[in-house]
């Protein structure tokens, strides 16, 4: 199977968004043009477990101008943009990637990715790594390493690197400061409000939203919902971050005691069941309930469906759940990523930088990938700082530079006061 879409005659549509995301693209541009004159990834097979979106096709690009076979799969059923499925297709690429794809459609697709044998894994969500572990070892002799784009898949392979099941090393590119410095508060911010509107037309002004940990990801829901006119109510497990939104101006409270007055609720922990039975409970006629974490495990959805006498969809990417005494919950995008199930994803302009760590984390694995432990890494901070350099000068920023002498007091112990 050379690939799997949903309509092949979407590729002109695909070609025309593709294009628009690539104009606020430039760092990966500029990547992509070294790339073609270097080929740093000649010869490389390398399967990509990513949203299929505009952003990620501009990525597959510069992968093959630097010389990479690629190979596409959705890391979610809901988020992939089949015009975008349709144009890669239509340039070449293997791609297995249909929106809306059941569970088992979406592992066969996964394996398509890997029967390529590549060399390179590229996971959002480390599904493909732990697909390998669970189920194809075999293909782990020719693996020279992976990388990992986002926080629910790091902690995965953290886990399964500290309980030394970790076959082949794997860059974290989440840990990157130019990825989650700005894709996670910036493009999750913007992007998980932009998917709640789209699906609800609701009026965020004056209501209650709930963010469900205040993580990057949760600092930049929490920013943009304010900034909407939202009353917003931070829930947290972890003390530090909880002072630091209560710090930001925040209030700051459990999720049973803000459950009966919330108005949109939104989970972005990484974590298991975060709103669950006892918290449907509680909530008001018409609540709001959505996820922008990787994984829709964060809501608690057989307990919904457990306790609601109907169900019906009232719109797209809107389910409400009617409970025994007459109160209506609403779930959007069946629990998994609101920004993508019912928006576009983070703006290309986030991308840029993301992707671009994606891009030199698969040429460092080439070059150096044989000397790393099999361990999780962080892309080396040059290769970061490097990132931000190109993105300031797309933007006509200049800064500063040190001078020699500040350079040496910087490094010197011998001078004090």
């Amino acid at each position: 199977m050379d690939y799997h879409i949903k309509d092949a005659g979407l590729a002109e549509k695909g070609r025309l968004r593709i294009d628009w995301a690539e104009r606020t693209m430039p760092v990966l541009r500029m990547i992509r043009e070294r790339f073609a004159q270097e080929k740093p990834l000649d010869g490389v097979t390398l399967a990509a477990c990513l949203h299929v979106t505009t952003e990620t096709a501009a990525l597959v690009h510069t992968l093959s101008a630097g010389g990479a076979h690629v190979y596409v799969c959705a890391s979610n059923p809901l988020s992939t943009q089949d015009d975008v499925a349709a144009a890669l297709v239509e340039a070449g690429y293997h791609v297995f990637a249909i929106k809306g794809e059941d569970t088992t459609t979406y592992y066969k697709h996964i394996n398509a990715c890997l029967d390529a044998k590549p060399h390179i894994t590229m996971d959002d969500g480390a599904d493909l790594v732990g697909t390998i572990h669970a189920e194809r070892q075999n293909l782990v002799t020719d693996i020279i390493g992976g990388t990992e784009e986002t926080t629910t898949g790091v902690i995965r392979l953290r886990s399964m690197a500290e309980r030394g099941v970790l076959l082949f090393p794997v860059i974290a590119v989440n840990d990157s400061n130019t990825k989650h410095f700005f894709d996670n508060r910036y493009g999750t911010g913007q992007s998980t409000v932009d998917g709640i509107l789209r699906a609800t037309n609701r009026l965020m002004a004056g209501s209650v939203f709930v963010v469900c940990g205040y993580g990057w990801c949760g600092r930049g829901v929490a920013s943009r919902a304010k900034g909407m006119g939202a009353r917003v109510v931070v829930t947290e497990v972890d003390p530090l971050r909880a002072l630091e939104a209560v710090m930001d101006g925040y209030n700051v409270m459990p999720l049973s005691e803000v459950a009966p007055i919330g108005d949109f609720f939104c989970t972005v922990t990484g974590d298991k069941h975060v709103i669950r039975k006892e918290h449907f409970r509680l909530m008001k006629d018409g609540a709001i309930v959505c996820n922008s974490g990787h994984f829709n495990v964060e809501i608690e959805i057989d307990a919904l469906q457990s306790m609601a006498s109907s169900r019906r969809i009232l719109r797209d990417f809107v389910e409400e759940f009617v409970l025994n005494d007459g109160r209506r919950i609403i779930l959007l995008g069946e629990g998994r990523l609101i920004n993508l199930a019912a928006a576009e994803g983070h703006p290309s302009s986030v991308m840029d930088m993301s992707f671009a760590n994606q891009a030199l984390a698969s040429e460092y694995l080439v070059k150096s990938g044989k000397g790393l432990t099999k361990q999780v890494h962080r892309i080396p901070a040059a290769v970061d700082d490097e990132i931000a350099r190109l993105k300031l000068e797309t933007m006509g920023v200049r800064i500063d530079a040190l001078t020699v002498e500040q350079a040496q007091y910087l490094s010197s112990w011998e001078m004090g006061t």
